[in-house]
């Protein structure tokens, strides 16, 4: 078990976290868990902005499984083109989308272990689509949220699952989605990788890494950003 001071310093951070970002959530756009699923595959080494840019095209001409399974790949390659990898996303696509007919009849399962059979799909990816779609309790280990938990000193492990299972230990699940979210949402606002704005973090004083970045309230405030990645 986490020691009991770990556990009341990493819910104090993510309770002035949840004060720090009000608004914080999936920064994804969708309207289904099978649109979620998609976009969140298709968000792999680009911007959930890029995505969301092309996500009314996709869905209006394919906007369900059934629709996507019988997709032209040349279509479907023309319209993520921007995303980059655009081939290798396509096919995922593809595959994706003819297993949730075939298995699911066409509906995206509500579980991590069906969900983690689809191709393409790992239990990063579940987690979003858990939490986001389904309201089920999932933590997203993203490259931020990962960055973040190591520099908060609450683990030392870099390995998703069992950073995953190491942060779980320190809050009850009612608390994991919410968490991911202001995780992702500090990191990608304040707590950068190369430079964080350590003189303008709300959550400085319980954070062994201080200091890292700037300390200087002006220097750092330069550093932060208003939204999400461009």
């Amino acid at each position: 078990m986490p020691e009991t001071s770990l556990v009341r310093r990493a819910r104090k951070v993510n309770r002035v976290l949840g004060e720090t970002y009000p608004d914080a959530r999936c920064e994804l756009d969708f309207d289904s868990p099978f649109e979620l699923l998609v976009v969140t595959v298709l968000s792999a080494q680009t911007t959930d902005r890029r995505v969301n840019a092309v996500r009314p095209t996709l869905f209006a001409a394919y906007p369900d499984a059934e629709a996507m399974a019988g997709a032209p790949r040349e279509d479907l390659e023309r319209i993520i083109g921007p995303l980059g990898f655009f081939r290798a996303k396509t096919e995922s696509l593809l595959k994706l989308s003819a297993a949730l007919v075939a298995d699911h009849n066409g509906q995206v399962p509500p579980n991590l272990d069906d969900l983690v059979k689809l191709p393409g799909v790992g239990r990063k990816t579940a987690n979003v689509v858990l939490g986001n779609a389904f309201g089920i309790p999932g933590i997203t280990v993203d490259t931020h949220f990962g960055r973040l938990i190591r520099r908060l000193g609450w683990t030392e492990v870099t390995d998703p699952v069992k950073a995953e299972h190491a942060i779980g230990a320190l809050f009850p699940p009612s608390d994991w989605t919410l968490l991911s979210h202001h995780l992702i949402w500090h990191g990608r606002r304040v707590c950068h990788a190369k430079k964080p704005a350590c003189g303008a973090c709300t959550v400085a004083q319980w954070c062994p890494s201080y200091g890292v970045g700037p300390v200087d309230p002006e220097d750092a405030a330069k550093l932060v950003k208003t939204q999400g990645p461009a």
